[in-house]
């Protein structure tokens, strides 16, 4: 059966993104400090459909796992519309699911992926990526307000961060107003590495 799970990284103190995101800014900037364990990895870079990195180590099959594990997507139209402009064709090679109020034909790409345009709320999202899914596991892309909505909703299984070891001082927290007593949580893996903390959580609703 399918778990709704997200895999995010963050800063030390708890940012998610930058300030001033926009598709001109996407992630407020900040992606490169983030997510500088992920752009050393070839994994990375081959599953977005481009050339980089410079080494296939134990991160790399983390990569691999959650791209492995994920059979549909759900993600708000801010992350969306920051992506749209330079991912590339067949990049989720799985359904993705847009929450926004914008009416839109769902968007057919080359390959497996298809963008849905869902303007009813993340529970019909939720029922359309299970059918997708076909029993693999749903990642709530992001942003962060789109994790939280689902935090909220009790409907987080699992979650993996990845700390990265850098202070970003302002810019959108991954938690913020989430409702603290919703989940029994457990510490799953704590894996260490070079350039961030790997901590999976599973999430037991109350």
């Amino acid at each position: 059966m399918s778990k709704i799970i997200f895999d995010s990284g963050i800063s030390l103190d708890g940012f998610f993104a930058g300030d001033n995101r926009s598709p001109k800014n996407p992630m407020g900037g900040v992606s490169g400090k983030l997510h500088q364990w992920m752009f050393k990895q070839k994994a990375f870079w081959k599953h977005i459909k481009m050339e980089g990195g410079v080494e296939n180590g134990a991160d790399s099959k983390l990569i691999d796992d959650v791209f492995a594990r994920t059979g549909a997507y759900i993600m708000g139209k801010r992350m969306f519309e920051e992506g749209e402009v330079v991912w590339a064709e067949d990049l989720y090679e799985a359904d993705v699911y847009v929450l926004t109020h914008e009416k839109r034909e769902p968007w057919v790409q080359k390959g497996s992926t298809t963008f849905y345009f869902i303007n009813d709320g993340i529970e019909s999202a939720l029922e359309k990526a299970r059918k997708s899914a076909k029993g693999k596991d749903i990642r709530i892309q992001g942003g962060a307000n789109t994790i939280q909505q689902f935090l909220n909703a009790g409907l987080i299984d699992e979650c993996f961060i990845h700390i990265a070891p850098i202070f970003l001082g302002s810019g959108i927290r991954l938690f913020d107003g989430i409702e603290k007593d919703k989940y029994k949580i457990q510490i799953a893996e704590v894996i260490p590495s070079d350039l961030t903390t790997h901590l999976r959580y599973k999430l037991l609703k109350k």
